[in-house]
């Protein structure tokens, strides 16, 4: 098939570099726009990324020799030439969120679909927060959003924080299988990749944990709602239910965020076994459509009783799998595990490209 031409904003980041390597090889989607803050434009990608690439895979030599772009730079014509040469861009940006959402927003305005990894437009009711498994329904929103906005091509879909990877698909399997989970306590032990780079300095973090993370408990607590969600009018309305506590913790660990989850069941309560049997049999519309960045096991139940870790469990699947294991009764509420996935990979680059290859599917990319 010839390969759908795309872009990425904050190309020479943390994550923007997880993009580009991933797509390096991608079957569907080609790198041909890459654009990032005034300092690296004018470079050849290989220029601009010099000394600050931090994968172990590479770019493409095509991707290397891009000339990288102004991001903000969306003069008409230059919006256009965008326009004529990407059927839509990823946003790895790093910028202030007002920013980051007028700059998304112009791209949508000027006919560019936008597939963002940033949080700007999160909480935007007409703007769907997609974890491809949970609630692919949700990207139905964008014709609404579309006409809301005067916009022909153009649109803005989001995935939600890194974090709430690693537990939110073994929530969802379960409430698919008719069980209620009215409260949940989550414990994040998030890797320093998450942070970007340079991210936490090296005497912060090394022989310690830094128990806060700027914003990162309110968004577990609410994000997982919106997830959860429905499209009712022009908006997608949030869930009341599981209510979440969340402790988010900084830890020495280079990639892979882990969860340690403790949750309550409504009246119908399901044995472990049970529980086991869901999560290792889970599979849903990406899994149907075999899209290339889907795991072919979304859930991996690991049995041993250290397990998972991320060292070891990471990388499962692509690195798009979230593992699952210390599975067993809790003393307070019904449920405990340990959820661990890729911060940077399904949490971040992975799970947008994953999301960009549904929304193809479905035919809002072409």
């Amino acid at each position: 098939m010839t390969k759908i031409p795309v872009g990425v904003l904050g190309a020479t980041g943390m994550v923007g570099q997880q993009y580009i390597a991933l797509l390096a090889e991608h079957p569907w989607f080609e790198v041909r726009y890459a654009a990032a803050s005034p300092r690296s434009a004018g470079k050849k990608y290989a220029q601009a990324v010099a000394g600050r690439w931090q994968l172990a895979r590479t770019y493409s030599p095509s991707t290397g020799d891009l000339v990288v772009e102004d991001a903000n730079d969306l003069a008409p014509a230059r919006a256009a030439a965008i326009a004529g040469n990407c059927a839509f861009v990823f946003s790895a940006l790093e910028m202030g969120k007002e920013e980051t959402r007028a700059l998304e927003e112009a791209y949508a305005a000027a006919g560019i679909p936008v597939v963002s990894n940033a949080s700007a437009h999160r909480w935007t009711p007409d703007v769907p927060m997609l974890i491809a498994e949970v609630n692919p329904d949700h990207a139905d929103i964008i014709p609404l959003q579309r006409k809301n906005r005067g916009w022909d091509k153009g649109f803005i879909a989001v995935k939600p924080n890194c974090s709430i990877q690693s537990y939110m698909t073994p929530i969802h399997a379960l409430l698919s299988a008719g069980y209620e989970i009215p409260r949940l306590m989550v414990t994040t032990l998030q890797a320093v990749s998450g942070a970007g780079y340079p991210g936490t300095p090296s005497l912060d973090v090394i022989d310690n944990i830094v128990p806060y993370i700027g914003g990162e408990e309110e968004k577990s607590e609410r994000e997982p709602l919106k997830i959860l969600g429905a499209i009712q009018g022009n908006a997608i309305e949030s869930v009341s239910l599981p209510r979440i506590s969340a402790f988010c913790n900084r830890v020495s660990v280079a990639d892979g965020h882990t969860a340690c989850v403790s949750l309550e069941f409504g009246t119908k309560k399901p044995s472990i076994d049970e529980v086991k049997r869901i999560w290792a049999s889970f599979t849903a519309l990406p899994q149907e459509l075999d899209l290339p960045m889907a795991p072919k096991r979304p859930i991996i139940v690991r049995e041993e009783a250290d397990r998972p870790q991320p060292r070891k469990d990471r990388d499962a699947d692509k690195a798009m799998a979230v593992s699952v294991g210390r599975i067993r009764p809790c003393n307070v509420f019904d449920l405990r595990f340990v959820g661990l996935s890729h911060n940077t990979v399904r949490g971040a680059a992975g799970g947008g490209i994953l999301n960009a290859e549904l929304l193809t599917a479905k035919g809002y990319i072409g």
